[in-house]
């Protein structure tokens, strides 16, 4: 009897624990049912010749502005960036108004998610030292994707800026938290430096080096004596990468797409506030120690840290400019035009991109292309030439660093468990997001 499934992609180039290689893939419920050779039938075949049909690309650092900001993003629109850039579930960050503290602030996202997302989602509750004691049963809760900790000035009251308060919040829980490590007091001497130029390309010296090695090194000191393992998020330096690659036990590591990307001092004299994160873009010196650390295994994943704000807000006189950039749309086209020059392999960006996210979260039946996983795919073309444009791009906030950049590689279809979200540049459908689930939180 002929087996039937719910999709099938005919003639895929699929990147799957055994290897890269041609395959069919057949789904069905929402899950992988078949890979190799399928003899059966299908509701909705796709001819995926010449495609590669790599694991869903998981973004684990979006800031997707609702509730509160909604005037720059929302859950829709960055979800529907995701989707039209291959990503097929991103992790949200708390620091929205009201910032996520509680059970009720994490309940009323999912519950704007419901029906508007076009990928799946979860949301970071934020530490805060009026949370710290509930953490451990909040970070648990169904839709959590664990702690988010902030070192360096942020948003509202989500600062842990001393050792102290850090350690009370990394004794409440046993998730990997993950850390925004900028070290306040050195910011705070410093801020200084920024109002006195009001130059943009100071940025990076304000919030220099030091600033992040020793907020790293703190965050390992503490992390190792509350025996609480950590994800450094958007590491820039080379020195943080080099004290990172000797805590492999309590740390791992992310990087980001601009920062791999772009370099200190050109893309300020070219973008001018349009270029501001936290952390800063730094020099060539630290790119390169960046691609050496992605080559060397140091890195466990590559986040976008997509963080939109309006062209009116990004005009603002520096340092009143607000730092942060949209990125969920272009992670993977960077990437992928990164994997055209030779930058790295495409073993190694599935591991950055899916497989990594997979195991630092421990994200249950996400992260590879294998039966009974969730069906999740970006299918990408390798040989495509495209050029990044704004109108193009889905974030309210209309704008994106990369205008005009010229890449080789792009994602042609986007698959969530299942659903085909995306197909050649357009939305399809309506949106099916969930949840995502982790094993932590599946007792």
């Amino acid at each position: 009897m002929t087996e039937t499934f719910d999709l099938i992609l005919r003639g895929a180039i699929a990147a799957t624990p055994n290897g890269i290689g041609p395959a069919d893939i057949a789904i069905r419920g929402g899950r992988f049912a078949a890979i190799g050779r399928v003899e059966g039938s299908a509701g909705v075949e796709i001819d995926a010749r010449g495609l590669h049909a790599l694991p869903g690309v998981i973004d684990t650092q979006v800031h997707f502005r609702e509730p509160g900001l909604t005037h720059k993003e929302d859950i829709a629109t960055g979800s529907a960036g995701a989707v039209l850039g291959g990503v097929t579930a991103v992790f949200d960050m708390p620091n929205t108004q009201p910032n996520t503290l509680s059970a009720a602030d994490l309940a009323d996202k999912l519950e704007r998610a419901r029906g508007r997302t076009w990928c799946d989602i979860a949301f970071f509750i934020g530490a805060a030292e009026e949370n710290a004691t509930e953490l451990g049963e909040l970070e648990r809760l169904p839709g959590c994707a664990g702690v988010k900790i902030f070192m360096g000035s942020s948003t509202g009251n989500l600062l842990i800026a001393d050792d102290d308060a850090l350690e009370a919040v990394l004794r409440h829980g046993r998730r990997r938290c993950a850390v925004h490590a900028e070290d306040e007091a050195r910011l705070r001497e410093r801020m200084a430096l920024a109002k006195k130029s009001g130059e943009v390309a100071t940025h990076a010296i304000w919030r220099d080096e030091q600033t992040a090695l020793r907020a790293t090194q703190r965050l390992l000191k503490v992390a190792r004596a509350a025996a609480r393992r950590v994800h450094v998020l958007h590491v820039t330096t080379a020195e943080e990468m080099e004290l990172l690659a000797g805590a492999k036990d309590i740390a791992t590591i992310e990087t980001t797409p601009q920062h791999l990307t772009l370099a200190a001092p050109d893309c300020y004299s070219e973008l001018g506030t349009l270029a501001q994160m936290n952390p800063p873009i730094r020099g060539a010196r630290h790119r390169a120690a960046l691609w050496r650390a992605v080559t060397d295994g140091i890195v466990d994943c590559i986040g976008s840290d997509h963080a939109p704000h309006t062209r009116e807000e990004k005009a603002r006189p520096y340092p009143a400019s607000p730092s942060g950039m949209p990125g969920v749309q272009t992670l993977l086209p960077l990437l992928l035009d990164h994997l055209a020059a030779g930058r790295l392999s495409l073993e190694r960006l599935v591991d950055l991109t899916s497989a990594g996210p997979a195991r630092i979260y421990n994200i249950a039946g996400k992260g590879r292309i294998a039966v009974g996983y969730e069906a999740d795919i970006s299918l990408v073309d390798l040989k495509a030439r495209h050029v990044i444009r704004a109108a193009q791009t889905a974030s309210r906030c209309g704008w994106t660093p990369f205008e005009g950049r010229r890449v080789r590689g792009w994602p042609k279809a986007t698959i969530v468990r299942g659903h085909v979200a995306m197909r050649e540049g357009e939305l399809l459908g309506a949106p099916i997001g969930a949840p995502i689930r982790f094993a932590e939180c599946l007792t």
